[in-house]
């Protein structure tokens, strides 16, 4: 990367995360098209931009924003291997998030990100994976890259906040092959459909 990649770089994730801090889900995924669109560091690959009408969403509901605990985990390591040049990454297990969902008591290991200054992360697979949605899985929120606002509401203190599954998106590597992806963790595999969210 030249030093104007790296720029360019710091700049989308600024945007990404002021689209998610305007706290609207409309907003967020405008955005989201708009940089996938124009930005200099969008996955889009560039002779595909001028046709790119968009990301396909399922329409938003609100079944799937939910309230949910997150209980200790055991800190163990998780190492992802990424099979690009970010090789493996490595995880602590730092809690599972309990929630109801469809009827349904479920459970989501959330994922601390072993490195300077750390970061919470949620990958998951669901039964829309491979058909609907990304066979490898979408992420709902990603502290370090700043998506987590508007789909997790934390109250400092307290284990118990808010989800919302309308805003699972898909990882970069959905798009452009030049990306490499952690995915979900074998326990992180749902087996009822989320259909909120990015899709295919």
């Amino acid at each position: 990367m030249n030093v104007q990649d790296y720029l360019d770089i710091v700049d989308f994730r600024r945007r990404v995360g002021d689209a998610y801090r305007s706290g609207s889900l409309e907003a967020w995924r405008a955005a989201r098209d708009r940089l996938f669109r124009e930005h200099p560091q969008s996955p889009i690959p560039l002779e595909q931009r001028a046709a790119f009408r968009g990301v396909p969403w399922f329409p938003p509901d609100p079944a799937y924003r939910v309230a949910a605990r997150l209980e200790a985990g055991d800190g163990d390591l998780l190492e992802i291997d990424t099979g690009g040049d970010d090789g493996v990454v490595r995880y602590r297990r730092a809690g599972t998030l309990r929630f109801e969902l469809q009827g349904e008591q479920l459970g989501l290991t959330v994922l601390w990100i072993v490195g300077y200054g750390g970061g919470l992360f949620l990958p998951f697979r669901d039964a829309t994976s491979g058909q609907e949605t990304y066979g490898g899985g979408r992420y709902l929120f990603d502290t370090i890259k700043n998506t987590d606002a508007g789909c997790l509401e934390i109250t400092p203190g307290s284990p118990e906040l808010t989800i919302d599954f309308n805003w699972a998106y898909h990882p970069s590597c959905v798009y452009n092959p030049r990306y490499a992806c952690p995915l979900a963790p074998p326990e992180n595999r749902l087996t009822l459909p989320i259909r909120a969210g990015e899709k295919l």
